[in-house]
């Protein structure tokens, strides 16, 4: 489900928004918590809660500098949707998370989280990546 999250800034009272992030996870409330994090520190959130809708969503928007993604989603995972997105956009910059799954070696992201994760690691993530 594409929440555009446009969930600026403004509607938060933060600053002004500084990129665009597109945050991917198919547990509602885990992507809510990521989403409402990076819109209070000033990002433009966009939501997909798959990784094909999250293919949808890259195909529409060319601004978003980073993916937050979960590993562990439905047919198509984060990996796999990572390999995708970063072959279509090679600048894009990615940040995978899992309770469950560290991605290989060949496969590293830029940054990968383990879950639980605190917020305010997420935030410093992304703040690193999208400057």
């Amino acid at each position: 489900m594409i929440e555009s999250g446009e969930r600026t800034s403004e509607s938060a009272g933060a600053r002004p928004a500084r990129a665009v992030v597109l945050v991917v996870d198919d547990e509602v409330l885990t992507r809510a918590v990521a989403a409402t994090a990076l819109a209070d520190a000033g990002y433009e959130v966009l939501e997909a809660d798959s990784g094909e809708e999250a293919l949808a969503v890259l195909e529409s928007h060319d601004d978003v500098v980073v993916l937050f993604s979960d590993i562990n989603m439905g047919a198509l995972d984060g990996l796999t949707l990572a390999r995708i997105a970063r072959r279509r956009r090679p600048h894009l910059r990615v940040v995978l998370t899992s309770g469950q799954t560290c991605p290989p070696a060949g496969d590293m992201p830029e940054a990968f989280l383990p879950k639980p994760y605190l917020t305010e690691r997420v935030v410093q993530l992304i703040d690193r990546l999208a400057s």
